[in-house]
């Protein structure tokens, strides 16, 4: 695949420098802050920023969709970011999986505040804390679930969440919903290709077949077994991706005339199939990773 096909954005639209702006003067009216990351993605779906934004601020990492991601890789990840000092709790929002531990894992986070609170007669004092998150990692809907509301418009789009907005989330906590900011541009052309298997960029920005090549790629070096079980093909030792997805369209048996492939339909069919989870459940970054970025 040529580098003039792999994903480039430089996209920072005006209202995300506002976003930005925003957050860092809310800053000082919240106790921690709480980031929303797919673990299918953990690196890609973080937006370099907030760790200067957030500075010392007490931290928390959400790893959502745990439904969809590789439950071995789930809890190295949480290791990992355990061992910066952060509290990590993992969810699957659609199922509330999760949800429950997020109040006992904020108020352990910030016991020592509340222990403040307490000796200066101010134990019924609400703690506060922010939540952020790129677009499409399901913030809202976490949200929602939290504080028990249907508010929040949820939509599988980049951006659409408008706003900043308080929302209880009982027991004396209250959380500041902000909208999903990206960052000014993607430095690793793979970050942006991780971002558009998942969906949480639009299909439009990159061609369907180039997208789906690269995820074969991906996941036929690191999840051979499952691209064997679900397309009957074998995974050579140097997989390549084009003439994998060729060979998964010819067993489906989606030929055009003159007995050619058709790709894009398999390149659809294999992207559908990756997001539905109907391949298995896949993390496609490890910490090793983030240490390299």
């Amino acid at each position: 695949m040529s580098e003039n096909n792999e994903l480039n954005i430089q996209w920072y639209p005006g209202h995300m420098t506002k976003t930005r702006r925003k957050m860092e003067d809310d800053l000082k009216l919240v106790d921690a802050v709480c980031e929303i990351l797919d673990a299918r993605i953990p690196i890609a779906s973080r937006n370099p920023d907030i760790d200067a934004i957030c500075g010392k601020k007490p931290r928390m990492i959400i790893l959502n969709r745990i439904d969809m991601a590789d439950p071995a890789m789930v809890k190295r990840w949480a290791e990992y970011f355990k061992a910066k000092g952060w509290a990590v709790i993992q969810t699957d929002c659609k199922s509330r999986k999760g949800i429950n531990t997020f109040v006992p894992a904020i108020r352990s986070l910030l016991s020592e505040k509340l222990a403040r609170y307490a000796e200066k007669g101010q134990a019924g004092r609400p703690l506060k804390a922010m939540v952020v998150g790129i677009p499409n990692v399901g913030k809202s809907t976490f949200i929602n679930q939290i504080s028990g509301r249907k508010g929040a418009k949820a939509e599988n789009r980049p951006g659409v969440t408008r706003g900043v907005q308080w929302v209880s989330a009982g027991e004396g906590l209250l959380l500041l919903d902000t909208p999903g900011i990206l960052w000014p541009k993607f430095d690793d052309p793979q970050v942006g290709m991780r971002l558009a298997y998942t969906g949480a960029v639009k299909d439009d920005v990159i061609d369907t077949e180039t997208l789906a090549c690269s995820l074969m790629q991906m996941l036929a070096e690191q999840y051979p077994q499952a691209v064997t079980e679900r397309y009957k093909i074998d995974v050579p030792d140097q997989p390549d991706g084009w003439e994998l997805l060729q060979a998964a369209g010819r067993k489906r048996g989606f030929l055009i005339s003159g007995g050619e492939v058709n790709t894009e339909r398999m390149a659809k069919v294999l992207l559908e199939e990756y997001r539905s989870c109907k391949l298995g459940r896949f993390t496609l970054e490890t910490p090793e990773m983030m240490e390299e970025a």
